[in-house]
């Protein structure tokens, strides 16, 4: 079974960094495309970063442009969100999605595309 597992959440300050990973494990685990989402209290999951892994081709929300960078290491098969200048309104569960149920790169931002999803990792920024 494909396992998606996150880690490197926490609280930081208006400004500070986080550093995202997400290590894949399991058969067929090696995915040609992944993503982040998060989920802020009340509000619906949205997409953050997409990435095509093969070919380092990568999408943002416009929310995150400049600030946030999504990368893959296949020879760990571990993706990774740096997040800089992180803000309040950045604060949510952040989750790592594998396995493109539909075209890329046109339905990344959907969740409902994504095949896998992992638990998800805390992230909370203070003012």
């Amino acid at each position: 079974q494909v396992q998606l597992v996150e880690s490197g959440g926490g609280s930081v300050q208006t400004g500070g960094s986080l550093r995202l990973s997400c290590a894949a494990s399991g058969p067929n685990y090696k995915f040609t495309y992944m993503a982040w989402f998060r989920q802020a209290p009340g509000k619906e999951r949205e997409a953050v970063a997409g990435i095509l892994t093969s070919f380092d081709e990568t999408y943002y929300t416009d929310a995150v442009k400049g600030r946030f960078t999504i990368s893959y290491d296949s020879a760990k098969v571990t993706l990774y969100l740096q997040m800089n200048s992180l803000k309040p309104e950045d604060t949510a569960i952040y989750y790592c999605t594998a396995g493109l149920l539909d075209t890329w790169p046109r339905s990344w931002s959907r969740p409902s595309a994504w095949d896998y999803r992992g638990q998800g990792t805390q992230v909370t920024v203070s003012s």
